[in-house]
């Protein structure tokens, strides 16, 4: 063994190590506060492009199910909308039929005529005001609203639009009916029930489209919780092990300090040579 005061080899190998040291420290500490062991390219370039390329599905789908709640919103709103006509047109029927008596005297007939005529105009009512972020489903504005399907938008889902609109081919009944005659009220009975029946039919079809966004929109969030879990495999750092190694490189920091002043030391037994 030489022995020089210009070059101390021991304290030169002894700081690379401790400088190793730290850098792991480093590199486990920084796993240690973002609970990731792959937080930028820096960490790995090849897990990172697949994790962030699986953030962009994930993103995307978050995008589809926002897309297919508004879809299913503006669907629930025509399927309250088509229900209330069905009641309105059960209770049209319903003084219709009343109205059809010829033994009715004049003063019932027009109470009844009033009635008919006020239950009438709801139906419009309620076909004007069943919106949803601007979809109207059974105002005949609009034949079908579309959503989102997949993450890259090349799949979309439909829903066929029903206009319950008054005087149109599903509520045949006409917007100026009446029951003040006898006449016309027998007449509007047979009218009033095709169109409960066309009315009850656009409910079902109405129903089969929720339906088919409501399946559309739990798969896509599956898929979703499936690939943040993927990207989770691939990024998450493991606590435990984490810990683990972070007290074992402490101990390893702390011998690697106690070797550099070890090795320092060793050219003070030159001076012993000179005494």
């Amino acid at each position: 063994m030489s022995f020089s005061v210009n070059t101390n080899a021991g304290a030169l190998v002894a700081l690379q190590y401790l400088s190793s040291t730290q850098g792991a420290l480093n590199t486990t500490q920084s796993h240690i506060n973002s609970g990731l062991k792959v937080a930028s390219a820096r960490d790995d370039g090849a897990i990172y492009a697949i994790a962030q390329n699986q953030r962009g599905q994930v993103a995307g789908y978050s995008a589809v199910i926002n897309s297919i709640n508004n879809g299913t919103s503006a669907i629930d709103v025509a399927l309250s909308a088509g229900q209330s006509i069905s009641d309105l047109l059960i209770q049209l029927k319903t003084k219709a039929l009343a109205a059809a008596d010829s033994s009715l005297d004049t003063a019932s007939r027009q109470a009844l005529n009033a009635n008919f005529t006020a239950l009438r105009d709801q139906i419009t009512t309620i076909v004007k005001n069943a919106v949803f972020n601007g979809f109207n489903l059974v105002d005949g504005s609009t034949t079908k609203i579309t959503a989102l399907a997949s993450a890259d938008g090349s799949r979309r889902i439909t829903t066929a639009a029903q206009n319950l609109k008054l005087s149109g081919t599903i509520v045949t009944l006409k917007s100026t009916a009446t029951i003040s005659t006898q006449a016309k009220a027998s007449t509007l009975v047979a009218t009033i029930q095709t169109s409960l029946t066309n009315v009850n039919s656009a409910l079902a079809q109405l129903s089969s489209g929720a339906a088919k966004f409501s399946i559309q929109a739990s798969f896509s969030q599956k898929l979703s919780d499936t690939l943040t879990a993927g990207i989770g495999n691939l990024v998450d750092a493991n606590m435990a092990q984490e810990s683990a190694m972070l007290q074992s490189l402490q101990v390893k920091q702390q011998l690697g300090i106690q070797a550099l002043s070890i090795a320092n030391q060793q050219p003070q037994t030159i001076l012993s040579l000179f005494r």
